[in-house]
């Protein structure tokens, strides 16, 4: 399968030590097989790393976007990765992850409330590659620097994202 990866450089040997331990699948190298997720977001002058990606023999976890990848993902903002997998995959946390941990954390909103406002927009999938097991089955491509993306199409995305999150935070407060 390819994967994406969108970064300031090219990276043809990927350091799975280096991400944050507090991302939303604790440290690994993040990539997304949403080949259109990766170019939109890209930034000017980002470069788009593509690499090959073989499954067979690693210990991969799966979390759907439901109770247990939000439990997993709020465990992990707080540094407490309890999974011991070569991969995991899963959706991407939305940007407001963070406030709506927030506002969870504040007593403002109960975890069942804050779980829908994390089911809003699209559903993008990360791969995390936590070990070197892992990293060993994934293989450089090719990469391409992005030049000229229209920033009018993320903002119509953003718009239309805090909307829908605007009015299920008034149907909840």
């Amino acid at each position: 399968m390819l994967l994406y990866h969108t970064s300031k450089e090219e990276i043809r040997h990927p350091d799975i030590r280096r991400g944050r331990k507090n991302a939303d699948f604790g440290h690994g190298f993040y990539l997304t097989p949403d080949r259109d997720f990766t170019y939109r977001w890209a930034r000017d002058n980002a470069v788009v790393n593509i690499y090959e990606f073989d499954e067979e023999g690693l210990d991969i976890h799966t979390f759907e976007r439901d109770t247990d990848w939000f439990d997993y993902i709020f465990h992990n903002r707080r540094a407490t990765d309890k999974l011991d997998k070569d991969v995991i995959v899963g959706p991407i946390a939305n940007d407001t992850i963070f406030d709506t941990l927030g506002i969870l954390s504040s007593g403002y909103v109960k975890a069942e409330d804050a779980i829908k406002l994390l089911m809003i927009g699209p559903c993008y999938t990360q791969y995390a590659i936590k070990t070197d097991k892992a990293a060993a089955n994934l293989r450089f491509v090719s990469s391409e620097k992005i030049t000229g993306t229209d920033p009018a199409i993320l903002k119509q995305e953003q718009d239309q994202y805090m909307r829908l999150f605007s009015e299920e935070l008034n149907k909840i407060l």
